[in-house]
């Protein structure tokens, strides 16, 4: 009998799928690439979700993030993926917290989960969802930098030590040498960071970055459609695999 997967079983198989179906998979970071990470694993099967973030959906997120639409504008982007992945898979059962994932954060890790992804864009979120994974032995890609990238085809899956050219990269890995973490699997870019004339941008549109610790007026990072989706895309790729392998 057909089903929404009956081509994805026809490429992995059945039992593939039933490992999808009873998998929950944690998505910290709803944003330009987690956003395509959950479109991915939901079509693909995956029918447990967490998704983690406290932000609402703005105007400028138009220009790249799969939930963001005039008509969602103010919304939590938490809601609005919840009600994306039930419109897609109606089955699915979905936890959302509207919050940052910080070191203090409690209550949604736990041995129940089969995988995190980490699409957040702070460092401290990014160590202390490693750490977590590494204690609770759970197994977590994590997505480095995205902005100020205009080429998709030089993302690479590696781990964070066989890293380059990415400057968050290169913070994640002193980081982690320094907390004893030997090894993170990572989706990053070898494109050098483009340089930004800020200067040309309206300091109006800058207001709705000051609230955030990733970025000031000097540091506003610049993006396309283009590339955080395919880092999203190849991300939910790499959950998948590791799941039915």
């Amino acid at each position: 009998m057909k089903s929404q997967f009956s081509r994805t079983e026809l490429l992995i198989g059945k039992e593939a799928i039933e490992k999808l179906h009873k998998a929950k998979v944690a998505i910290f970071g709803i944003g330009g690439v987690g956003s395509f990470v959950v479109e991915g694993l939901v079509r693909a099967g995956i029918q447990n979700f967490v998704l983690v973030d406290n932000d609402e959906i703005s105007l400028t997120n138009l220009n790249r993030q799969l939930i963001a639409t005039h008509k969602t504008i103010g919304r939590p982007k938490v809601e609005v993926a919840k009600e994306r992945i039930l419109e897609i898979n109606p089955n699915a059962n979905v936890e959302v917290y509207k919050q940052f994932f910080m070191p203090d954060s409690n209550m949604i890790l736990d041995e129940s989960i089969d995988y995190i992804v980490d699409a957040v864009d702070t460092v401290t979120a990014k160590i202390e969802l490693v750490m977590r994974a590494n204690k609770l032995n759970i197994p977590i890609i994590s997505s480095m930098g995205t902005g100020n990238k205009l080429d998709p085809t030089q993302f690479e899956v590696t781990d964070i030590y066989k890293t380059s050219i990415c400057p968050l990269a290169k913070v994640m890995r002193k980081e982690l040498k320094a907390r004893g973490i030997e090894k993170l699997k990572v989706v990053y870019s070898k494109e050098d960071p483009i340089k930004l004339n800020i200067s040309d941008i309206k300091t109006d549109s800058l207001e709705e970055f000051q609230d955030s610790d990733k970025c000031s007026k000097k540091q506003v990072p610049g993006s396309i459609s283009f590339v955080p989706s395919v880092a999203g895309l190849i991300i939910a790729g790499e959950v998948i695999k590791d799941i039915i392998k």
